[in-house]
């Protein structure tokens, strides 16, 4: 006969201070409570209608936004069953870099209904098949909703009308403006090649404070917020040679010492820098370059003699537009100072100073063939820009995205209540316990277009109801009309509201299998966290 092992044992086992939670009550409910409170907070921020919110991170920088990537990165989630729905939604932002939300408000849904099936006396392992079956089913019935594809991704009409409804869901009543310069930007830097290759790093965001969004626009090339070192304001035509280090007399590893014995040989010493320096510099005038961008600092007697010899100087210090930069010019980051070879040099039409609002900007234009552009965000704070930025970045990857599956479904909720319609049929066709979840698996898709009507401020079950109404006539592109204030539906396809389908695919997935990881955990054993006792907080003085 086995030994039995008393429960006490189990603290034994353990480092002093670890914690062990087991059993329905402990921790599954646990982990379905603490998932459902994540989906919550940000379900009233999902839709065009969605609520912002306000976070202060760690470090006291203010966050105000309805992005549910934003919001779970800086909340900083600590529970490990709601950071599984963090990973989902990790993933989603990495794969699609849309439709985060939908993935956290689904797999709240999911959790929530399957508490109901635990406590009727189903097992996890029989709701996780039944899950898993419908998203099955679900990702079969998904191809018939196609309502129509990009045809050419080179068409600024038609990529702004499939990027529209992405953008609307962060910036409502921008979204036109905003999608057609998103579409104009991703456009210019595919080339002219048969295949689209797009790398979402070439559409690069400059913020400058002043204005209003719709002063905002895109520009072939990039534009720094800072002036030029020296003298001369516009080039065209310019050659452009790149340092990654400074532009200044070269240092040694290792120190020396010099032993001067007169004031002709102190100035021999350092008349001899100054020539070495200059006819580094000459020898890159006569290789033709009349711009230097450098990534270090530029010194005084090195300027003086740029400016001699009328090269224009821009210093960048960040070494990730440093590589932007030779993307757009087609330049190569020279090491030292030296001269260039004609491949390390690059082109520009235009390098012009100009000024934005209070702001003096350096622009190279490169209006031609630039495989980078820029869009110029307007605004009048920065917690606005910043939260545009974000719609673009939204923008930005649903470009990327339709270059891999240019597909789009019917927006508005209409995909979602197709779907449960459809699943619905189908879990009667099922036998067994199984059926359960997939009926629930159904209910929980009707979670996105009531969370629509709810941050609509229009009664749910009337919107619900005349979604599924709808749907039974066969009209299978009927989703909710959030502006006319009422339960209305109407044709998503016919009004431009249209969702990419890989959305709604990975979405599907992800959130289908975060649901499933949590509902396997029936134990939680938590370690002594390392470190010893935390620090007492630091008072505020004016509180004594």
């Amino acid at each position: 006969m086995a030994l039995h092992i008393p429960r006490g044992m189990l603290q034994t086992m353990m480092k002093d201070g670890a914690k062990h939670f087991s059993g329905f009550d402990e921790a599954i409910l646990r982990n379905l409570n603490a998932a459902k409170e994540l989906a919550r907070m940000t379900r009233t921020s999902y839709g065009p209608n969605g609520m912002n919110k306000m976070i202060i991170n760690h470090i006291e920088k203010l966050f105000v936004s309805n992005d549910a990537a934003t919001m779970i990165k800086e909340m900083e989630v600590q529970h490990p069953a709601a950071k599984m729905l963090v990973y989902s939604l990790q993933m989603q932002e990495q794969e699609i870099g849309d439709g985060t939300n939908f993935v956290i408000i689904f797999a709240g849904a999911l959790l929530e209904l399957a508490e109901d099936l635990l406590r009727m006396g189903l097992s996890p392992t029989e709701i996780i098949e039944g899950y898993e079956m419908a998203c099955k089913k679900a990702i079969e019935i998904l191809p018939d909703l196609v309502c129509g594809k990009v045809s050419n991704l080179r068409d600024e009409s038609d990529v702004g009308n499939a990027i529209r409804t992405s953008v609307a869901s962060k910036q409502y009543g921008y979204e036109g403006f905003l999608s057609d310069l998103i579409a104009k930007a991703c456009i210019s830097t595919v080339g002219a090649s048969d295949r689209v290759l797009f790398n979402v790093d070439n559409v690069r965001v400059a913020k400058i404070l002043g204005s209003g969004v719709l002063r905002s626009s895109v520009l072939r090339g990039m534009v720094f917020r800072r002036g030029i070192e020296g003298k001369g304001e516009k080039l065209k035509n310019a050659k452009v040679v790149v340092y990654s280090c400074p532009v200044d007399i070269s240092q040694t590893e290792t120190k020396g010492t010099v032993l001067l014995k007169s004031a002709d040989e102190l100035l021999e010493f350092s008349k001899g820098e100054e020539t070495i320096l200059e006819a580094q510099i000459q020898a890159i005038a006569n290789t033709g370059c009349n711009i230097v961008v450098s990534g270090g600092k530029v010194g005084e007697m090195a300027l003086h003699f740029l400016n001699k010899f009328k090269i224009m100087v821009v210093r960048i210090p960040s070494k990730f537009d440093l590589r932007r930069l030779c993307r757009t010019v087609g330049a190569t980051a020279l090491p030292k100072i030296m001269p260039p070879t004609a491949d390390e040099c690059g082109s520009c039409d235009r390098v012009y100073l100009t000024e934005i609002g209070d702001n003096t900007v350096t622009v190279f234009d490169q209006s031609s063939d630039s495989v980078v552009s820029t869009i110029v965000i307007r605004g009048s704070s920065d917690n606005i820009m910043d939260d545009v930025e974000r719609s673009i970045d939204d923008g930005v990857n649903t470009y990327k995205a339709l270059t891999k599956d240019p597909r789009l479904v019917p927006g508005a909720g209409a995909t979602e209540i197709e779907l449960a319609k459809e699943i619905s049929s189908y879990s009667e066709t099922c036998p067994g316990l199984a059926q359960y979840a997939i009926k629930k698996f159904a209910q929980a898709l009707e979670a996105l277009p009531r969370a629509l009507a709810e941050n609509s401020g229009v009664n749910a079950n009337e919107v619900i109801s005349n979604l599924y109404a709808a749907h039974q006539t066969g009209d299978k592109a009927s989703g909710f009309d959030i502006e006319t204030g009422k339960a209305d539906v109407k044709n998503a396809t016919e009004c431009g509201i249209v969702d990419l389908y890989l959305v709604k695919h990975w979405g599907l997935r992800f959130a289908t299998d975060a649901a499933a990881t949590v509902l396997r955990v029936d134990q939680i054993f938590m370690s002594k966290p390392a470190g010893g006792p935390k620090p007492p907080e630091a008072k505020d003085r004016d509180d004594d």
